[in-house]
């Protein structure tokens, strides 16, 4: 049988090669004794702080546990990775934030607060970013799709819950947001950063919504709907 210390080993080892979060269950399947949940989430506990004080931390997200590069470190690796991150059109980072903080909403709701046509390239987006999902279907005329924030979005900005997401406002007046991918590399910890920046004079082709829309001042009174 092993020790605690020496299932704690196996944790760290299977952490830093996932290239995604593990569950609790699914670190469980690690082992052919039984290793109870709480015995996991312990030896977890014990990890985040034994990991503090260095470059790369242990976190818990919405869909579970991974290893990622502190957020203060990662200028540093930016210059082994001088990309350019992705940026979104404000169209797709309004779209995004009325989704966030209304959901479920249809794709009428975004249009309402918005005021303009909401491209279904602008949603498409999203989706192919798998930060918005159909999630179920309005009892009216028609049936829109529902749509909502998946795991991956609060995975990607480094968050557990919808209710550690900022204020509405920061994100309308800031309307960036950087996030932590999970890490592609399968023997060390590595994250990326992804920065989306809702840029009126960066707008892809597939972004452009009805003439005018991405001069759009951020949705009125998008943020009494965060109350």
């Amino acid at each position: 049988m092993l020790s605690p210390s020496e299932v704690k080993v196996v944790l760290e080892g299977a952490l830093l090669t996932a290239t995604s979060p593990l569950t609790i269950a699914e670190m469980r399947k690690l082992f052919d004794e039984e290793v109870g949940a709480d015995t996991i989430r312990r030896l977890l506990d014990e990890m985040r702080d034994e990991w503090k004080l260095r470059a790369v931390e242990l976190v818990n997200l919405a869909s579970g546990w991974r290893f990622q590069t502190r957020p203060t470190f990662q200028h540093f690796l930016d210059r082994l990775n001088p990309e350019k991150p992705p940026r979104y059109s404000r169209a797709v980072m309004e779209t995004l934030a009325i989704i966030v903080y209304r959901q479920p909403v249809t794709r009428g709701d975004i249009e309402e607060i918005r005021g303009v046509t909401v491209s279904s390239e602008v949603i498409k987006k999203l989706e192919d970013r798998s930060w918005i999902d159909v999630v179920g279907h309005r009892d009216v005329p028609g049936r829109p799709a529902l749509y909502a924030t998946t795991k991956t979005f609060l995975d990607d900005l480094g968050l557990r819950t919808l209710q550690e997401l900022p204020a509405l406002d920061e994100i309308i007046q800031t309307l960036e947001i950087e996030t932590h991918p999970t890490p592609q590399a399968q023997s060390e910890p590595t994250t990326g950063q992804t920065e989306i920046i809702a840029d009126e004079h960066v707008v892809a082709e597939e972004d452009a919504e009805s003439p005018g829309s991405d001069e759009a001042s951020p949705p009125e009174g998008a943020e009494a709907s965060a109350a």
